[in-house]
């Protein structure tokens, strides 16, 4: 399978190649690596020039313009990057007949949920800020263009998945005749480079700890944190079973507030600075992010979720030690 990933230099791009590079279902020559200059959002020529010119069997979307303060300040520039792109990006697919991954996000959601559930993949989405208003116009784009040119946006093929085993990288089922779309919806991603939640909230507790004061942490945004590895592992068995068409949401499993989450990092990092939560209406900010940030995870092929996020966070623990050691070096 020719698989290519475009805004490879970013969080879940870096883990995807990773994965990528150690699946046998890739080939010998790997993935498909798409990044600026070659690819860029901003350019709309950008997705048919590298389509036409690598014929990837299948590509998955990683890059976005995420910074959501950014975005809600820049609302058109948020379209162009997080919708048009899209647009252009399935229109070139669906024309090759390569299948579609794109990567979107909680924020689709309004979150002002308030039964302790999961936003489900039949919920309506309602965003509540540019940068979700932008990822659901992308979403609702690349859907339009694979159903124009009578591609597969929805559902399952029945039998396609025959056993557990199917969803094995090493023996990835036939895709479907027609080019397909899946949309994937994750939330609170972080892990490699760094500069992600876990990395500012280290950063904030030393500089709190410098002057003797409390860390002030939202304690009533409520998500569900997600390791980019595990993202990536769990979208290489998607690909991994062949059919894979229509809206997934995947996640560790298990929720946390933003206090409770930077609590445990400080906890698994060894920093002793107390924490004071604060509600979310007392930070000043451009965008207004959901509440209620969680998503109910959708079956993989194998039927296995996610695992939870504090084990997840487990394995991101020495990357963060090794990264205060260096940055202590400098």
């Amino acid at each position: 399978m020719r698989v290519a990933v475009t805004g490879a230099g970013g969080r879940l791009g870096r883990a995807l190649v990773a994965a990528l590079e150690e699946a046998p279902f890739t080939g010998p020559l790997g993935p498909l690596a798409w990044s600026r200059p070659a690819y860029d959002i901003d350019d709309s020529e950008a997705a048919a020039r590298c389509v036409r010119e690598t014929a990837p069997e299948v590509v998955v979307h990683t890059a976005a313009w995420t910074d959501v303060d950014a975005c809600a300040r820049e609302p058109e520039r948020a379209m162009r990057r997080n919708a048009m792109a899209v647009a252009e990006l399935a229109d070139a697919c669906v024309g090759a007949g390569a299948d579609l991954v794109i990567v979107s996000t909680n924020e689709v959601f309004d979150g002002r949920r308030t039964d302790g559930r999961g936003y489900a993949i039949d919920d309506r989405p309602l965003p509540r800020n540019s940068y979700g208003a932008s990822k659901l116009a992308g979403e609702s784009a690349a859907q339009a263009a694979f159903l124009r040119h009578g591609g597969l946006v929805d559902g399952r093929r029945p039998g396609r998945i025959a056993s557990p085993g199917a969803a094995d990288p090493a023996s990835p089922a036939s895709p479907p005749a027609v080019p397909q779309l899946a949309i994937v919806r994750t939330a609170w991603l972080y892990g490699p480079p760094g500069n992600d939640f876990p990395a500012r909230i280290l950063a904030a507790a030393d500089r709190a700890r410098a002057v003797r004061e409390p860390l002030r942490v939202v304690g009533d945004e409520v998500g569900s944190p997600t390791f980019a590895p595990d993202l990536a592992e769990a979208i290489l068995e998607l690909l991994a079973a062949g059919t894979f068409a229509g809206i997934h949401h995947v996640v560790n499993t298990g929720t946390a507030s933003r206090a409770a989450w930077a609590r445990h990092v400080l906890t698994a990092l060894g920093v002793d600075v107390p924490i004071v939560e604060v509600p979310l209406s007392s930070w000043t900010r451009p965008s207004s992010p959901p509440a209620w940030a969680v998503l109910e995870p959708t079956l993989s092929p194998s039927g296995e979720p996610l695992r939870p996020w504090q084990d997840a966070f487990a394995d991101y623990v020495p990357i963060l030690v090794r990264g205060r050691a260096a940055a202590a070096r400098r």
